[in-house]
């Protein structure tokens, strides 16, 4: 991953678009299975809908994915709404709890990955060539990785996600043991 050549785009006075791909992995403790979805909430000048970066096809597939904006002393928790008009998270939550049991998707790590136009592969483009840049498959802004902590809806319409950080989630404790004031007494004085 090299975050100088993005950086150098956007800069630009005319710079590329951004393009926000995301991956939603399963863990086999947790789901019984390692399938890797990839998605973006895009278009492709191409006909086919799909975005190929880095050699891997991300489908298209509508997703609104807000809150990823750090606030001050708070870990962002972002939500994630996709699209379930065809079914196919819920064929997946269904695939899911056949092998755990209510499990849904909880504890399936989300990233997302932002790059730009110019940095695509040359088959998302007529005629394969990418005619705003070379492509580079390293070229991205620092990934953001969550894991889904609950679903907090889910409709024929749209199924929607909660994310949280590795750390913050319910029953984690970082660096495995509770710190409490009796352990570091002289934590206490600094407050007087």
């Amino acid at each position: 991953m090299s975050t100088a050549p993005v950086f150098s785009e956007v800069q630009k006075i005319n710079p590329s678009a951004i393009i926000e791909l995301f991956t939603l992995k399963l863990d086999n403790s947790l789901h019984g299975a390692t399938t890797t979805y990839r998605f973006h909430s895009g278009s492709n000048l191409n006909a086919n809908g799909e975005i190929v970066w880095a050699g891997d096809s991300y489908l298209r597939f509508p997703i609104e994915a807000t809150g990823f904006a750090y606030q001050r002393g708070q870990i962002p928790r972002p939500k994630l709404v996709v699209s379930n008009a065809l079914g196919t998270i819920s064929a997946i939550l269904l695939t899911v709890n056949q092998t755990t049991t209510g499990n849904d998707l909880t504890g399936a790590t989300v990233t997302r990955i932002r790059t730009m136009a110019r940095f695509l592969d040359a088959v998302n483009f007529p005629g394969s060539s990418n005619p705003l840049g070379t492509p580079d498959p390293t070229a991205e802004f620092k990934r953001q990785i969550y894991v889904i902590d609950r679903k907090s809806a889910e409709n024929r319409d749209v199924v929607e996600f909660e994310l949280a950080g590795a750390i913050d989630m319910a029953g984690v404790r970082a660096p495995k043991r509770q710190c409490t004031r009796a352990l570091f007494p002289s934590i206490g004085t600094f407050n007087q």
